[in-house]
C-alpha cells in the first residue's frame, strides 16, 4: 500500500489549481481534461490557499443528511416509539453525532488532513490500512444501496424499468462525484432546498386528508417491545455513522477548525433533522400505509396518475436526493481507497463506482436494517479511538503531533475491539442501551485506560 505519493500539483498549492497531474486510468498519462479539474489532495494535507468558504464546505455537509433516506428511519422510529419518544431519539442521536463529528471534524480542519490520515497517526502507517479499508468499503455499500433505491423507487412510483434506472443513476452519480468536492457543494446546494420543498408539499397534501393535530398524540404502531429507545438512537446515528466518522474528508478543506464545526452543526442537527423529522410527522399524520417498514417515504404523496407537474417534481427529487448521498458517499470512498492504492481519487471513483452499480443491480439495498445493525456496532468505537487519540494520546495533544507515526499502535486496535466487543453485548443482551453510544463511549475510556497503563509505543 504506497501512503507515501505525492502529485506535483499536491506538493506546490501555488500550481494547485492551474496543473493537477491527474493520469488516464488506461494509458498514465495526464489527460487534458484531468488537468482542468481542481485537485483533490488525496495523500497529502489540503494546503491553507486551497481552503474553501464557510459556505462551501457547509453546503457540502448540509446537502448530505436532508435525503429521503433519512427521513425512512425517522419515520419507523416514531411509528415504533410514538411522536414524542420518537422525536427524543431523534434529539439524542443528533446531539451524540454532533459531538462525535464536530469533534472530528475540528481536527481536519486544523491540519487539512483526511480520515485516512488522521487513521495513519493513530493506528499507524500500516495499521491505518485496517480501519480505512473497512470505512472506504462500507461506503461504497451505501452508493450500492441508494443507487438501488433510486431504481426501485423510480419503478414503484411510474413503472420505469428498474434495473435500467439503476444503472443510468449510477453513471450519472459517478460522472458528479468525479468532478470532486467543489461538485459536492453544488449539488448540496441544491438538494437540501429541494428536499424542504418537496417535504412542504407532501406535508400540505397530507393536511387535506389528515388532521396534522392528531400528531402530538400519535403513539405508534409497534407496542412498547417492538423498538427501545436505545435501539432507536443507534438507528438514527447509524444511518450516518460511516460518512460521519470520515467527516475529515469534507471538512479538511474548511480554513480552520472552528469552521470546520460549524459546517458539521449544519448537518448535524440542522439537516438531518430536518429529515428525520419530516418522515416522522408524515407517519405521525397518518399517511404511510405500513410505517414499521416503509418509515417515512413520502415519495408516494407526491405521485400519482393525475399529480402532473408533482410527477416530474417527485422523478427530480429522487435523481438530486439520492444522488447527493450517493456522490458523497462515492466521494468517501474513492479517497479513502485512492490513499490505499497511491491512486488519484478519481481513478477509484471510476472503479469503485462501477462495482458498487453492479452491486446495486445485485439487490444489496434489500438488506438495509442489517446494514444500519453492522454499522452501528463496529464504526462509532472506531471513531471513539480516533477521538481519544486526539485528547487522551500519552503526553497530551501537543505529543500526539509531535510523535513519530508508528508501524501498528496496538492500543487503538485493542480499544476498537473493546468498544466493538461491548457494541455488540449492548445490541443482544442489553437492548435498553444504545449500542453505538455505548461502543463509542467504552472504545474511548479503553483508549484513554490502554495509553496510560499499557506498554509505550511510538
Amino acid at each position: 500500500m504506497n501512503t507515501e505519493h505525492h502529485t506535483a500539483a499536491e506538493q506546490d498549492p501555488a500550481q494547485g489549481h492551474a496543473a493537477t497531474t491527474e493520469p488516464d486510468p488506461a494509458t498514465g498519462h495526464d489527460t487534458s481534461a484531468a488537468r482542468e479539474l481542481d485537485p483533490e489532495y488525496e495523500h497529502s494535507p489540503v494546503p491553507a490557499t486551497s481552503r474553501k468558504s464557510l459556505l462551501t464546505v457547509s453546503a457540502v455537509w448540509f446537502g448530505f443528511p436532508m435525503i429521503l433516506t433519512n427521513a425512512v428511519p425517522g419515520g419507523v422510529v416514531v411509528a415504533m416509539l410514538g411522536f414524542w419518544r420518537g422525536l427524543a431519539a431523534i434529539a439524542v442521536a443528533n446531539l451524540v453525532m454532533l459531538l462525535y463529528v464536530g469533534i472530528l471534524s475540528h481536527r481536519a480542519g486544523k491540519t487539512g488532513e483526511s480520515f485516512s490520515l488522521q487513521a495513519t497517526r493513530t493506528f499507524g502507517r500500516a495499521g491505518y490500512v485496517v480501519a480505512s479499508a473497512f470505512l472506504a468499503t462500507v461506503v461504497v455499500g451505501w452508493f450500492a444501496f441508494n443507487t438501488g433505491a433510486t431504481g426501485a423507487t423510480l419503478h414503484q412510483a411510474f413503472g420505469w424499468h428498474e434495473q435500467l434506472v439503476a444503472v443510468l443513476a449510477g453513471l450519472g452519480f459517478i460522472a458528479l462525484t468525479y468532478l470532486g468536492i467543489k461538485a459536492l457543494s453544488w449539488l448540496g446546494a441544491v438538494a437540501a432546498p429541494l428536499f424542504v420543498i418537496a417535504g412542504v408539499i407532501a406535508l400540505v397534501i397530507v393536511a387535506r386528508d389528515h388532521d396534522l393535530g392528531a400528531v402530538f398524540s400519535y403513539e405508534g404502531v409497534g407496542g412498547n417491545a417492538a423498538l427501545t429507545f436505545g435501539a432507536a438512537v443507534s438507528m438514527m446515528m447509524a444511518t450516518f455513522a460511516d460518512s460521519g466518522t470520515m467527516t475529515a474528508d469534507f471538512t479538511r478543506w474548511s480554513k480552520n477548525g472552528r469552521q470546520a464545526v460549524y459546517a458539521t452543526i449544519s448537518a448535524f442537527p440542522v439537516a438531518s433533522v430536518i429529515a428525520q423529522v419530516t418522515g416522522g410527522v408524515v407517519v405521525a399524520a397518518g399517511a404511510v400505509a405500513a410505517p414499521a417498514t416503509a418509515g417515512g417515504d413520502f415519495l408516494p404523496i407526491l405521485t400519482g396518475e393525475n399529480a402532473g407537474i408533482l410527477n416530474v417534481l417527485a422523478a427530480v427529487f429522487v435523481f438530486v436526493n439520492l444522488g447527493s448521498v450517493c456522490s458523497h458517499c462515492l466521494y468517501n470512498g474513492a479517497l479513502g481507497w485512492s490513499h490505499l492504492t497511491g491512486r488519484t481519487m478519481r481513478t477509484m471513483t471510476l472503479v469503485l463506482g462501477v462495482i458498487g452499480t453492479l452491486a446495486a443491480l445485485a439487490g444489496v439495498w434489500n438488506h438495509f436494517l442489517d446494514w444500519l445493525v453492522i454499522l452501528s456496532v463496529f464504526v462509532p468505537p472506531l471513531g471513539g479511538v480516533l477521538i481519544a487519540d486526539q485528547f487522551f494520546a500519552r503526553g497530551g495533544r501537543t505529543a500526539m503531533d509531535e510523535r513519530p507515526t508508528a508501524t501498528v499502535r496496538p492500543t487503538a486496535f485493542t480499544a476498537w475491539a473493546i468498544g466493538a466487543a461491548a457494541a455488540g453485548i449492548a445490541h443482544w443482551w442489553a437492548p435498553q442501551l444504545s449500542d453505538a453510544v455505548t461502543g463509542l463511549v467504552v472504545a474511548v475510556l479503553a483508549y484513554a485506560l490502554l495509553e496510560r497503563v499499557g506498554p509505550r509505543t511510538a
